[in-house]
């Protein structure tokens, strides 16, 4: 059997986005002839980190992991240095090197948004000469931010810090690397399209897909502090997930057809509501609310709350199946894809689906057959698409219709499907590596 070191800093019981490619395939992973050892880091030294416990129930009891203590946040916070990487990295490096220096990996998968996790992969392969592959789940270099002017997360200059770096570290680990994966086909042409060396045909496209067993949790399941009120006999509509100012259009749209709706109909609007669930990543009292500001400057704040701080993962999925409509809203970036759109569809409820016109998100729920799907080019079309919205989902009452979606279509995003995936990379990257 091959052994794989898998680098995921913020694996489970943490409650992070980037460790859920690794947390879905372990279960797997075994029975394509891979052996997994997880190297991560103590939840304790994750400074905001939202903790699960169950989430260390959906991958096998004997999985190994590795768990790297570093500087705690308490003792550098006050100096403003909360990042991760500048506690940790060190050690984790340390950890990593003493774990191939004495067992034989024949592959190691960088599966994180630790952008500077990737460097050491270089490094690694020079030092112990194990290949490894690199899963791009965000762009590593990233001029989004530049091109719409817009405020990145943590501020101008701390961003410009790390996307400098960004552009000095890409190259070599690029290069090096065995193996790439990607949760967006956008990601590989941009890599081309900066590195002529590099070709967009190199990068497996590879969403992160779901596992109906977290549904079935989530369904037993009751959060300790609920932060919506299902029994109080209003309508509500949920969204889960990060939000920010690149989703300005989709909330725009979908708060601008509702106040059309409440001005033609007060009535049937007075007890609907819409609840946005873990949308900052900023640990407490930092956080920031991104759909409130939209509420307000539409005029329909009275039937909005925003819950911005994360959530454990299967308190997230019980909003879900208990929704009585998902809000599957998007980036305004054509080249975003949300993985949650596949728990979405597991919950089995209404969906409103409003995405940009050529996000893969947008492809895939046309390709499912599921929500009722609204899409957009730019700010220009919130009005029209807001009449659409205000005619379909509240006038006709399609947020009361859930649809039954194509099954074979949905095959390939499950957890098991993916995984297959992953390993057919995994044993393309060994066989390049062994061909040297």
């Amino acid at each position: 059997m091959k052994k794989v070191l898998i680098i995921s800093p913020h694996f489970a019981p943490t409650n992070a986005p980037d460790m859920q490619r690794a947390r879905l395939a372990i279960p797997y992973l075994k029975e394509h002839g891979w052996e997994p050892v997880v190297l991560a880091i103590a939840p304790e030294f994750i400074e905001g980190g939202v903790l699960d416990p169950l989430l260390e129930a959906t991958y096998p009891a004997d999985t190994r992991i590795i768990r790297v203590r570093g500087i705690s946040p308490k003792l550098t916070r006050w100096l403003g240095i909360g990042s991760l990487w500048l506690r940790c990295g060190r050690a984790f490096r340390i950890a990593g090197e003493k774990l191939l220096a004495k067992e034989k990996f024949d592959l190691v998968f960088f599966t994180t948004t630790q952008f500077d996790a990737f460097k050491l992969g270089p490094l690694w392969k020079r030092k112990f000469g194990v290949p490894y592959v690199l899963d791009y789940q965000d762009p590593w270099v990233n001029d989004y931010y530049e091109r719409t002017r817009t405020k990145p997360p943590g501020g101008a200059l701390k961003f410009a810090f790390a996307q400098w770096r960004a552009r000095q570290q890409e190259p070599e680990t690029l290069r090096e690397s065995s193996g790439v994966v990607a949760v967006s086909d956008a990601y590989g042409r941009n890599l081309a399209a900066h590195y002529p060396w590099f070709s967009a045909n190199q990068v497996r496209l590879l969403p992160f897909g779901a596992a109906a067993k977290d549904i079935a949790t989530a369904r037993q399941h009751t959060p300790a502090k609920p932060v919506v009120d299902f029994n109080d006999g209003c309508f509500h509509h949920i969204y889960a997930g990060r939000c920010g100012p690149d989703m300005s259009i989709s909330l725009t749209t979908i708060f601008r057809a509702f106040k059309n709706f409440r001005e033609h109909n007060p009535q049937k609007a007075a007890s609907i509501r819409f609840h946005f669930i873990g949308t900052d990543y900023a640990p407490p009292p930092l956080g920031r609310e991104w759909a409130m500001p939209i509420a307000r400057a539409e005029g329909v704040a009275d039937h909005v709350t925003e819950h911005c701080y994360r959530v454990p993962y299967f308190d997230a999925l019980y909003y879900l199946v208990k929704a009585d409509a998902l809000l599957a809203v998007g980036s305004n970036d054509p080249t975003y894809s949300a993985s949650k759109i596949f728990p979405y569809i597991l919950a089995e409820r209404p969906m409103i689906v409003v995405f940009n016109r050529h996000s893969p998100v947008l492809a895939f729920a046309k390709q499912a057959d599921c929500g009722e799907r609204f899409s957009f080019d730019n700010a220009d079309d919130i009005d029209e698409i807001a009449r659409q919205i205000e005619d379909v989902w509240f006038n006709q009452d399609h947020m009361h219709l859930v649809r039954e979606p194509n099954v074979t279509a949905f095959l390939p995003f499950t957890a098991e499907s993916m995984t297959t995936q992953l390993v057919s990379c995994f044993n393309s990257a060994v066989s390049a590596s062994n061909e040297q």
